[in-house]
């Protein structure tokens, strides 16, 4: 490779490290304001969550920034996450990768497709929701892109890409579609019974509404993700606006409460919490996973086809186990909360997008029995 070569490449790698800090700034943006409704051109500058105060172009620089801050808020010295400067690296760190890896024309769709995997991530962790903007925008990406260059899926005319990313969004959604609709049948109702009345409280705090049963206290709206959800219990009394009621049955929904023959509306309760009752036996709905992961996975076959979907799966139900154990062992299975299966998704999906095919050959080989060393293969992205 020649001087002038070497500088060009040199500068490419460079530029593209830039861009992935950049946009690594633009998710963290994303992470904090998608899912509290808070649009990202209004305020069109980034702010500081405690005081307010916009923040000046040169406290936003990219990593920097923050060591240059010490990690707090000019204005009111609020400690910035260390989560901030590591969306950023990451975010840099995966765009050279991808770029190493692929290339033109490739790379920067997975660029496009690794910001979503990072937004997407930090964002259930934080919310256990993965927004609509970011499954359902990226699925109608993952569309476009396969369509625009479809040897991203291994086709080589337009309409070949388009139809392959079809096909693993179909088999992203209803996979997983019907792994929740099967868990919902075998493991949608968990039932709890006790000798003595337990407490059963509907509170509401800093606007949510709060169902705290004994010492586990979980956001109302969790347990109603379909209408024909219902919080049901055998009681042996009820208060109520201050009324105490005597021994009948209680049904909660999205949309009322009912005692017995009384029914109010859920929305008019806010005055009347705390309810309290003492409950002999309460079901509760529950569901094997949220529906922004059926949706999601449905994004991840857009981009990656439908072989990428069962690897996605596959690998992430893995690791998600795994961690399960650990932590269920660490903690002495009270670990407590609910753990979000989206991030073991995306982690899944960023092992097939660099070693998924490679890994699925190694496997090939090993299952018929063929001798000889593991030797990857070069990267490709069949169908």
């Amino acid at each position: 490779m020649n001087s002038s070569a070497a500088a060009t490449a040199a500068i490419s790698w460079i530029a593209v490290g830039l861009l992935g800090l950049i946009t690594g700034s633009f998710l963290n943006a994303v992470i904090h304001r998608l899912p509290r409704g808070i649009s990202l051109l209004n305020p069109r500058r980034s702010f500081c969550p405690g005081c307010g105060k916009t923040i000046p172009w040169y406290e936003n620089l990219p990593v920097a920034s923050w060591v240059m801050l010490w990690g707090r808020c000019s204005g009111c010295a609020m400690p910035i996450a260390l989560r901030y400067p590591l969306v950023e690296l990451l975010t840099a760190g995966l765009y050279l990768a991808a770029w190493g890896s692929f290339g033109l024309p490739v790379a920067p769709i997975f660029w496009i497709f690794l910001s979503l995997l990072i937004a997407a991530t930090f964002i259930d962790f934080d919310h256990l929701i993965i927004p609509d903007e970011i499954t359902l925008g990226g699925t109608a990406a993952g569309l476009l892109c396969a369509t625009a260059v479809p040897s991203l899926l291994g086709a080589s005319l337009w309409w070949q890409g388009l139809l392959w990313s079809l096909v693993g969004a179909a088999v992203g959604y209803l996979l997983l579609w019907g792994v929740v609709e099967f868990g919902k049948v075998a493991f949608g109702r968990r039932r709890i019974r006790s000798s003595d009345p337990l407490q059963l409280e509907l509170s509401e705090r800093e606007g949510e509404a709060l169902l705290i049963l004994g010492e586990e206290s979980l956001p109302l709206a969790e347990f109603f993700y379909r209408e024909s959800d219902r919080i049901e219990a055998s009681c042996a009394w009820l208060e109520i606006d201050g009324e105490r009621l005597e021994a009948g049955p209680l049904s909660v929904s999205c949309t009322s409460l009912s005692y017995g023959p009384k029914e109010w509306p859920i929305n008019s309760l806010s005055e009347a919490m705390p309810i309290r009752a003492g409950v002999t036996e309460v079901v509760l709905p529950r569901e094997a996973m949220g529906f922004g992961d059926v949706k999601f996975l449905a994004c991840i076959g857009a981009f990656l086809g439908w072989k990428g979907v069962i690897f996605s799966l596959f690998a992430g139900s893995m690791v998600g186990a795994v961690i399960g154990v650990v932590m269920m062992a660490v903690t002495r299975g009270r670990s407590g909360g609910r753990i979000p299966f989206g991030p073991y998704l995306a982690l899944g999906a960023l092992i097939w997008v660099f070693t998924g095919p490679e890994l699925l050959d190694c496997y090939g080989a090993w299952a018929r029995g063929e001798s000889g060393p593991f030797l990857l293969l070069p990267h490709h992205h069949s169908l």
